[in-house]
């Protein structure tokens, strides 16, 4: 598919980096502008958060896909969310870059569609992957991004902290078929052709984590990019890597902003309008940030 033919329909996506932030504040901070952007409050815009260990269960989920007890959960320090996006049960937590677009589908030259949109996102997913020599692939009837079914690319041997291997993979050698690997999930909300929800990305993510679900009620493994890499990327290197390929992808100029209030596009009123006092506080309040 040809994203770039149509070099004349260059557009701003605003940009907004909440750190670390917890869940339930930006699902809320989401569900605001989501209703900004319909009201044309705001313009297209993309946050990228870390969350702390968190389970969310999609439309489709099914509790039973939540393997581990609410004791060993709160061991864990692990919050659960029941959401209106797509798919199943998911994990978000250190180390994943998570994105947030909130587009206006319509407003693309040519709009997009709802199946696109979730191709475009896995290929600016698959974009990122590659700038650490990571060659990851679709699969037909899954959403996500995948790799292939071989032995991670990293140095043999390599000393990592967190290191494990996948259930229903085999080390190097083995006579086994080894699997492809989820290294990022997509769940998207569409409401009057504004986008929510998002993807993803397993960065340095501790993988252990995975083991207290089904991960999107799948049995193929899930992976992360230090474990098929060797490599250990901050987020935010990830992050502006992701930013250039949604810009490419989405035919788009990235514009970084400060905080929540500098999204906000001028009104009539004599008041300016202002975000929630919690979701405002995302980007500027130390405890909300990494």
């Amino acid at each position: 598919m040809n994203w770039l033919a149509y070099p004349n329909s260059v557009s701003i996506i605003s940009v907004l980096n909440l750190g670390r932030c917890d869940y339930g504040t930006a699902l809320r901070l989401q569900e605001r502008l989501v209703e900004l952007r319909k009201e044309e409050r705001i313009g297209n815009t993309l946050l990228f958060v870390e969350h702390p260990p968190t389970i969310t269960l999609g439309r489709n989920a099914k509790e039973s896909n939540i393997i581990a007890s609410p004791e060993v959960l709160k061991a864990r320090g692990v919050e659960t969310f029941e959401i209106n996006r797509g798919g199943d049960v998911t994990f978000h937590g250190p180390g994943q870059l998570v994105a947030y677009p909130i587009f206006d589908l319509r407003s693309f030259v040519p709009k997009i569609g709802v199946i696109e949109f979730v191709r475009r996102l896995e290929e600016v997913l698959m974009r990122t992957c590659a700038q650490w020599s990571m060659e990851t692939q679709r699969i037909a009837g899954m959403t996500g991004v995948w790799t292939l079914p071989e032995v991670p690319p990293r140095l043999s041997g390599r000393p990592m902290g967190r290191d494990y291997t996948p259930e229903g993979n085999v080390p190097a050698g083995s006579a086994e078929k080894i699997s492809e690997r989820k290294v990022a999930a997509i769940g998207v909300h569409i409401s009057r052709g504004v986008s929510s929800h998002g993807f993803a990305l397993n960065v340095t993510t501790d993988m252990s984590y995975f083991q207290l679900i089904v991960p999107c009620g799948l049995t193929k493994p899930v992976t992360s990019m230090e474990y098929e890499t060797g490599a250990r990327p901050t987020l935010d290197e990830v992050m502006t890597v992701a930013a250039r390929s949604f810009g490419e992808i989405f035919q788009s100029q990235m514009l970084w902003l400060e905080s929540v209030d500098d999204l906000l596009l001028p009104t009539p009123q004599d008041t300016p309008a202002r975000a929630p006092e919690d979701e405002r506080r995302v980007a500027a309040d130390d405890t909300h940030l990494a």
